[in-house]
């Protein structure tokens, strides 16, 4: 593009949008103001994504805490629940797992280094009690020199098959009782 078309093409933005070109390319973003002048769709849709998991669960548990009048907030501890989503991230993403069948089901060896290890040392025993005898399972958790094994078993074939299938991660996302110890965290009323 020709230089007295890219000044012009400027100089019609300063005009549109008034005050100097240094001052509209010269400001750091600031998210508010591009929010008031974004063109809403006919719909008027909105985001609802925050861009972030843990973000979004955090944002989600004060939305929860803020609707709740009994909360008692000299004992809430969102900075725990923070710790606790690193953790969960940690073992989710970083974690090496390498599975064994057994007899009814699997045996796990998760291992990690720093942060990692961490994170599994505190996160998969408190799962494999959690779990243990739903579904019919054995769970059972033993710390290692870098890790900790975690051996889930059931009598049922169907049970066994379900357990190998899932795999270490897919054990550790069974149970709904992530949502509810995420808010118990955040209470103060719940750590690992």
């Amino acid at each position: 593009m020709p230089i007295h078309t890219t000044a012009a093409a400027l100089a019609l933005v300063v005009a549109v949008r008034g005050g100097s070109a240094a001052a509209q390319f010269a400001m750091p973003m600031d998210h508010a103001a591009h929010h008031a002048e974004a063109p809403t769709s006919p719909s008027s849709a909105v985001p609802t994504m925050p861009g972030q998991d843990a973000f979004g669960t955090i944002q989600e548990i004060v939305r929860i805490l803020e609707a709740d009048p009994s909360t008692d907030w000299s004992k809430v501890d969102i900075e725990a629940l923070r710790q606790h989503l690193v953790d969960m991230n940690e073992v989710t993403l970083n974690a090496k797992a390498a599975a064994t069948p057994v007899d009814g089901g699997a045996r796990h060896e998760v291992t990690g280094d720093g942060r990692t290890l961490e994170a599994i040392r505190r996160m998969v025993p408190a799962h494999g009690h959690e779990i243990n005898g739903v579904n019919g399972w054995s769970a059972k958790a033993e710390p290692t020199a870098n890790g900790v094994v975690l051996t889930v078993t059931a009598v049922a074939p169907k049970e066994t098959a379900r357990i190998r299938g899932l795999g270490f991660i897919g054990i550790m996302a069974q149970g709904s009782h992530h949502q509810a110890h995420h808010l118990a965290m955040a209470k103060g009323g719940f750590s690992h």
